[in-house]
């Protein structure tokens, strides 16, 4: 794990050595005083050499004067070191977030993943820039201290000595139930930040359903879990400390005792024995820093472990011998494939279809069948376990993901709006489209004359998520969005699935415009927008049961024609039923 750590502190070391120096030279400084005590007990003072006396306090006064400035220095420049690596550290993460697989997301929530990132991190900018300081100049002062106090009486400097094992003792068995009390301490501050980004991100749904009790009961639960972990950490912190100023006020009774014998046996000088006493503190001192540290240590080391562990998430990567592609024409061919999340059963089962250039291609089915997963895999969003998908005659895991996905243009049921402009997210399709671009992309989604309409224009931002658009507002910025990205390769999901009539029929339209000239993939809900496809494929549990145009499989009168007429009797007022036993159970699971 410190291998790990230590390369961050490379690109600083212009600040790391010089703030390592002045604390060195703090430390050293710190020796001054107990010199030039002893001195001026031992011999100035009972001499009556005044002059000297003035000299050294002056001299003491601007040691104590260039301690101030050093004392600056290692407060601002060393916390901005740690707080450089700690941008590093977060930079690195998000970086390594972005490259991350769907299936990292599907495991992990927001929330808990905000939380590694920012309370996670501030802990190790603190361990960063105190971690060095601590364990270089507390090891250097406790030598220092320890030579010079050998100089003034070697057997009460090796008797004080003696009582460090002590202290490391405790420290030992103290450190792991401490660490193991931070760790638990940050997973529920994790939990509890899912929470709240859980709540806050569904409060409309809250609001409409009122269950503003039960998401304070969710809340509840992560608040109580937290505060039990803190009293677990704070009582691991309490025994370890109560435990080491224990053994330091131990020093200080062996001091007063075994001196108070030495002095009374005249084994030592009144001055010594005082200046002993005075020094004695530069060696607990440091000595006292390097167990406290244990806790910084703790903390910091419990957070980049945390860190770490994002980082060793694999990432999504290229094939060895992947290359880039210009432009694809759009022929996709799945074979025999295989699809699972994790270690549940396949959510596609040998499915094979043949998409051919310029092709509508339909995908039609019951909830959970695979549609969406079918989509999912074309872009390379996962990785299938048997068979094959190639575009153009070549194998998708044969081209570099970023040249494969800019190729390929996805309009989905829920939209991802940024809080920006209208602008910026249409350029999100192409960040180097000019402005007339934006615009003809706009008209060709029918967004451009409501974007007109507003006090601000393309410079008007939408909110979070984009809520303070409707969904049709959404959907046709979405669909802007691709216009602008010009991919040959389109992939519909649902699109207009949640949307009134009305909506549908402008957003159709568009829709329509961006699909000429594209191999277009649709998964359906409505099936009266997908009566003109080339080709309709009927999906259930991982399998195509059905394949065809509109008219064949009517015909075959399965599952997709069954569908069709219910979906046609309901919009044409129809009575469906007497009940629900009249309707297939396999069309109650249609979505």
């Amino acid at each position: 794990m410190i291998r790990k750590f230590l390369p961050y502190y490379k690109p600083h070391l212009n600040i790391f050595i010089p703030d390592m120096a002045a604390s060195l030279l703090v430390a050293l400084i710190g020796l001054a005083y107990p010199i030039i005590t002893r001195k001026m007990l031992n011999d100035f003072i009972p001499e009556k050499q005044y002059v000297l006396i003035v000299v050294f306090g002056m001299t003491l006064l601007a040691l104590y004067t260039a301690r101030m400035l050093l004392n600056y220095y290692i407060q601002y420049k060393g916390h901005m070191m740690g707080v450089y690596m700690q941008a590093q550290m977060r930079r690195d993460m998000f970086n390594h977030l972005e490259q991350l697989p769907f299936g990292f997301y599907d495991r992990n929530e927001t929330g808990k993943i905000m939380s590694r990132m920012t309370n996670d991190l501030m802990d190790i900018s603190e361990l960063a820039h105190h971690g060095p300081e601590n364990l270089i100049i507390s090891t250097i002062s406790i030598i220092a201290s320890f030579t010079y106090l050998s100089t003034i009486n070697i057997l009460l400097t090796l008797i004080i000595f003696l009582a460090v094992p002590l202290l490391l003792v405790i420290t030992y068995f103290l450190r792991k139930r401490m660490r193991d009390a931070f760790m638990r301490g940050r997973q529920s501050i994790a939990k509890i930040n899912a929470s709240v980004e859980s709540s806050i991100a569904g409060i409309r749904v809250t609001k409409a359903f009122t269950n503003s009790e039960k998401e304070a009961e969710k809340f509840e639960e992560g608040n109580e879990e937290f505060v039990k972990a803190r009293r677990d950490s704070y009582k691991a912190m309490g025994q370890f400390h109560s435990g080491t100023t224990f053994v330091t006020d131990i020093f200080n009774v062996i001091i007063l005792i075994a001196g108070g014998l030495f002095l009374y046996a005249g084994t030592i000088k009144l001055g010594d024995y005082t200046a002993f006493i005075v020094s004695v503190n530069m060696f607990i001192s440091p000595v006292m820093t390097l167990i406290n540290f244990m806790e910084q240590y703790q903390n910091g080391i419990t957070g980049f472990e945390r860190f770490v562990e994002i980082l060793n998430e694999a990432p999504e990567t290229d094939a060895p011998d992947s290359q880039d592609i210009e432009r694809i024409t759009g022929h996709i061919e799945i074979k025999n494939v295989t699809c699972r999340y994790d270690t549940e059963m396949p959510v596609l089962k040998g499915v094979s279809l043949d998409i051919k250039t310029g092709e509508t291609f339909a995908l039609v089915g019951p909830s959970g069948g695979g549609k969406t997963t079918l989509c999912h895999l074309i872009p390379h969003f996962y990785d299938i376990e048997e068979g094959s998908i190639s575009i153009d005659g070549r194998d998708i895991r044969d081209f570099t993901l970023e040249s494969l996905r800019h190729n390929i243009g996805i309009v989905q049921q829920d939209i991802y709006l940024f809080n920006s402009s209208i602008r910026e997210n249409i350029l999100y399709g192409r960040l180097d489209a000019t402005e007339e671009e934006v615009i003809e992309a706009a008209k060709r989604a029918n967004i451009h004359d409501y974007v007109m309409s507003l006090e601000n224009g393309y410079d008007t931002v939408v909110g979070e998520r984009g809520v303070r658009l409707s969904g049709g507002q959404k959907q046709r910025l979405s669909i802007a969005r691709v216009f602008l990205k010009n991919p040959p390769v389109l992939i519909l999901d649902e699109a207009t699935s949640a949307l009134d009539n009305t909506t549908e029929i402008l957003i159709q339209q568009a829709l329509n415009e961006l699909c000429k000239g594209r191999t277009t993939l649709v998964v359906a809900h409505r099936l009266s927008t997908i009566k003109n496809a080339d080709k309709i494929a009927v999906v259930s549990e991982g399998r195509v049961i059905q394949l065809g145009t509109h008219d064949e499989l009517i015909r075959e009168d399965g599952m997709y024609a069954q569908l069709y007429n219910l979906q046609f009797r309901a919009n044409s007022g129809e009575q469906l039923s007497d009940g629900p036993d009249d309707i297939p159970k396999n069309i109650l699971r249609l979505s």
